[in-house]
């Protein structure tokens, strides 16, 4: 492909691709800190999985959706807003695991979408984190802001759940019932959160974090982070 701004009819089927979990952005080697947290009986079942994800979109919505919206507003300003994630994420395993999936999507973006020279975002010279990738690669399609903002939450949701039904917390058929549920909250919580800047980045949820940066102590694990 090398005409990175599609006429709209083509739009769904970028944006299908984009969702698809086949797409190799290395979304599934993470959980989120969800492993952590159910080797050490935080998350048992169904009911506390539910009460991870819910906390997990709100730190997506207040700690890295400002980074992914900051650099889609002004993507020849992504590497600045690459520091700035970089000074944020303190988690050495959220760090890592930050910069790993930034490293994967912008290579894959590169390779499979072939944009023209002076398309695509500079090369990363120095940590290229995943939410500014990701907001500063999406103008290339023409794609709204909303629509970006909705498959930044999606595939965060898809890869928490799937971590689930490998972690065998809840089957195929229960998580994607959850996915469903959920699909209203993220909305919500997505138009909430897309006026926050980078000045109003935090974090909300203190535990995550912490389960997160206990996964590089687990004794065996399926997951990076």
């Amino acid at each position: 492909m090398n005409d990175t701004s599609p006429p709209p009819g083509r739009l769904d089927y970028i944006l299908w691709q984009l969702a698809d979990s086949a797409f190799p952005t290395g979304g599934f080697a993470h959980s989120n800190g969800l492993e952590a947290a159910w080797q050490h009986g935080e998350v048992r079942g169904r009911d506390e999985l539910l009460s991870f994800v819910e906390a997990s979109l709100v730190q997506l919505g207040h700690g890295t959706l400002p980074l992914m919206l900051a650099a889609f507003d002004d993507p020849a300003n992504w590497t600045a807003v690459d520091a700035f994630a970089e000074a944020f994420l303190t988690n050495h395993v959220a760090n890592r695991a930050s910069r790993l999936q930034g490293r994967a999507f912008l290579s894959a973006m590169e390779r499979i979408f072939k944009p023209k020279v002076g398309q695509a975002p500079p090369p990363a010279i120095s940590f290229c984190h995943y939410a500014p990738a990701f907001g500063a690669w999406m103008p290339r399609f023409n794609l709204p802001r909303t629509s970006a903002i909705r498959l930044f939450f999606f595939n965060h949701l898809r890869s928490t759940l799937a971590a689930a039904v490998r972690l065998n917390i809840v089957g195929p058929m229960e998580s994607q019932a959850m996915q469903y549920k959920l699909s209203s909250q993220v909305e919500q919580l997505g138009m909430e959160c897309q006026t926050l800047g980078l000045d109003q980045v935090n974090q909300t949820a203190p535990l995550l974090d912490l389960w997160q940066g206990a996964q590089d102590r687990l004794y065996s694990r399926l997951f990076q982070s």
